[in-house]
């Protein structure tokens, strides 16, 4: 089994040797492997793998609202929802199950790592299918604060229609000439030297559909590190957060019927750089 653990593993002998020798290889009933025993194919041999340092996200999780089946969080930019890749104890998840004492607490929907907000979770897994639905219904309006250019030629509010997909592994999302699947309705609220403070409220919930909306109008948001093209980033620059905050969540809980409200404490921070030229914009 040594020779096999070793083969799956890599060459890191002294790591696989140091685990055999401490019993960290169990069998499906929880014995210790010793790696002296003969190699058996369809067997299932558990263990915790080791967890890279991870770069402390900087922002504060805090707790807008905690009841019996639900916690609702204002997570900060940077933060990974659910723990993936190379993001585990840096995630909304992982942190607000240690800070809360919540084994069971999970996500009943996700923003992606670089948007801050509003983050509704479920205190036990009894609860997410219900909570998860919400998100389906009509009666739920989510509200964002963006942050992007302001372009003169564009009049708001304005409703913006396009059909939307992306694939799983592809980072971007991609606009098709294809009946509409995407709506976000746009208002401009007020600017500050070339830079408008925005609201969107998405009608649908595609993947980045904020974020490919603002594209369109050819005002992409500050410091979108996707849009309008890839910008390599390394995993601990959290210099230039996102324009994107998750500011409001409305809707009718799923257990007890009643109306739920709940708003982000924080707001976008105006650009200190100058906004972008037209012709640097996405057309």
């Amino acid at each position: 089994m040594r020779d096999f653990l070793l083969d799956k593993l890599g060459p890191a002998r002294d790591f696989v040797d140091a685990m055999l020798e401490r019993g960290e290889f169990v069998d499906e009933r929880g014995r210790p492997w010793t790696g002296r025993e003969v190699y058996r194919p369809h067997t299932f041999v558990w263990f915790h793998r080791e967890l890279r340092d991870e770069a402390e996200v900087p922002g504060e999780l805090t707790v807008i609202h905690r009841d019996d089946r639900i916690v609702v969080l204002d997570k900060p930019h940077f933060l990974s929802t659910i723990p993936r890749g190379r993001h585990v104890v840096q995630s909304a998840v992982v942190k607000a199950r240690r800070m809360l004492d919540l084994p069971e607490l999970s996500t009943a929907h996700r923003l992606d790592r670089g948007t801050a907000g509003v983050l509704l979770m479920t205190t036990e897994q009894r609860w997410r299918a219900a909570y998860h639905s919400i998100f389906r219904q009509p009666t739920t309006r989510k509200v964002y604060e963006v942050v992007a250019p302001v372009d003169p030629r564009l009049r708001f509010p304005v409703r913006v229609s396009s059909h939307l997909t992306k694939e799983v592994g592809v980072l971007q999302a991609e606009r098709l000439e294809r009946e509409p699947n995407a709506h976000t309705d746009i208002h401009l609220l007020e600017e500050r030297g070339g830079w408008g403070r925005y609201e969107a409220r998405p009608v649908t919930g595609k993947t980045h559909q904020i974020r490919m909306h603002f594209l369109e109008l050819g005002i992409p948001l500050h410091n979108d590190p996707l849009y309008p093209e890839v910008r390599p980033t390394p995993i601990d620059d959290f210099s230039a957060p996102l324009g994107l905050l998750a500011r409001e969540l409305h809707f009718v809980d799923p257990v007890d019927g009643t109306e739920r409200h709940f708003v982000s404490p924080r707001h976008l921070p105006w650009p200190t750089t100058p906004a972008p030229a037209r012709d640097e914009r996405a057309e």
